[in-house]
């Protein structure tokens, strides 16, 4: 019988750790790197680091690195080799030549996922933008992969003839691109336009931490959810009544480490989502050993796209999944990470510096009644300010 299924294509990661990178944040990228890469198809097989003050201008790892690397995937037959950072197109030129073997950095690694994942016109135009706009500054030594995307009359030429051509054509694209999208913007602006009555809530945060889940619990839905990364990229909005409190519930895309820029400007349209929200529901998997830094990301994304002044709800998520150790009678020691228990969390910091704060589980509904009560307070409040003399909803 034969096997149809397909062949999982195997790679090695490689990260820096610089004076902007100490080793543990490094080793929490790596892992986030793999978790791409398995969600994109493939297989870390190896991960190779180095420490250097800054990455080599020509091959971001120093050529000794690159021999070590160079000797491994010929040796296990390696394909890929996958770099934790955005390469320059002289850097990925360079590091092909020397390997032999197919480069991917970790914004081709995305905009590959994102590309997968993409269900709608909007979002796929907002991914094929990206695309091109990663790609023109790449087109000397990616310009016969465009060969199968175009007819070939009039269209062939030699060497840097081609490249031209292609340039051409590639800006041509992003140019009908951005006015697609542009239209696309007009359109969400007339469908945001016509929600004005309704107090507007965004679920945002960190990519698979459990938004979709809590979407689909809230609005009782069936929006796609899935434990892998960027399992949603189109936005979703329900209607959704707490009590006899209406209010209209936005999925948005997770936000990243080193989130790429153009997609970022690609998906002005879904952002406009939180940009316009009249509150923000900031999901954190707190079972996630790096979830300060999660935190940190989705702040400093917000104060990107200028809604860092939202009123915002933090939903610790995944307490199901949190883990402690309980201490023996008559420890002293202070609290760790390891050894705190989830009530003794709740009046750390966490909860306190992120204030209001809600803890809860979405697959297992612990503590939802509690989470709903503090939602309809919030749009309570908002609603009473906006709409004085509409006593019917209270």
């Amino acid at each position: 019988m034969i096997d149809h299924s397909p062949i999982t294509e195997t790679a090695v990661l490689v990260g820096l750790i610089t004076g902007r990178q100490d080793e543990n944040r490094v080793k929490e990228t790596l892992a986030e790197l793999d978790f791409l890469l398995e969600t994109a198809g493939g297989e870390a097989r190896k991960t190779f680091v180095q420490k250097l003050e800054r990455p080599d201008s020509r091959t971001f790892v120093g050529s000794g690195k690159l021999d070590e690397i160079n000797a491994y995937i010929k040796a296990e037959n390696i394909g890929t080799v996958v770099f934790d950072d955005e390469l320059s197109p002289s850097q990925l030129r360079n590091i092909e030549r020397e390997l032999g073997v197919k480069i991917v950095d970790r914004t081709s690694l995305i905009l590959d996922i994102f590309a997968k994942r993409a269900r709608t016109a909007t979002a796929r135009t907002q991914v094929e933008l990206a695309q091109y706009q990663y790609l023109l500054p790449r087109l000397s030594r990616m310009w016969t992969h465009l060969e199968k995307q175009r007819g070939g009359i009039g269209m062939r030429g030699p060497g840097e003839k081609e490249i031209e051509t292609d340039r051409r054509i590639i800006r041509d694209k992003i140019s009908l691109l951005k006015e697609k999208l542009k239209e696309i913007d007009k359109q969400k602006i007339t469908q945001r336009s016509g929600r004005e009555k309704l107090v507007r809530v965004a679920l945002i945060g960190y990519t698979n931490v459990g938004k979709s889940t809590l979407m689909n619990l809230l609005s009782k839905s069936d929006v796609f959810a899935e434990n892998k990364l960027f399992a949603t990229l189109d936005t979703t909005v329900r209607k959704v009544v707490i009590d006899n409190l209406p209010f209209l519930l936005t999925d948005t895309v997770g936000f990243i480490r080193k989130l790429p820029h153009n997609l970022v400007e690609s998906f002005k349209s879904t952002l406009d989502e939180v940009r316009e929200a009249d509150l923000l529901l900031h999901v954190v998997d707190i079972s996630h050993p790096g979830f300060e830094d999660q935190i940190e990301v989705v702040n400093q994304t917000l104060a990107d796209i200028k809604a860092a002044d939202k009123p915002v709800i933090m939903v610790f998520n995944k307490v199901d999944a949190y883990s402690f150790v309980e201490k023996e009678e008559g420890d002293l020691s202070a609290p760790t990470r390891e050894n705190i228990t989830l009530e003794e969390l709740k009046r750390t910091w966490i909860a306190k510096v992120n204030s209001p704060a809600q803890f809860i589980s979405a697959t297992q509904k612990l503590h939802f009644d509690e989470f709903r009560t503090a939602i309809y307070q919030a749009i309570h409040d908002i609603h009473v300010v906006r709409y004085p003399f509409n006593k019917l909803l209270y």
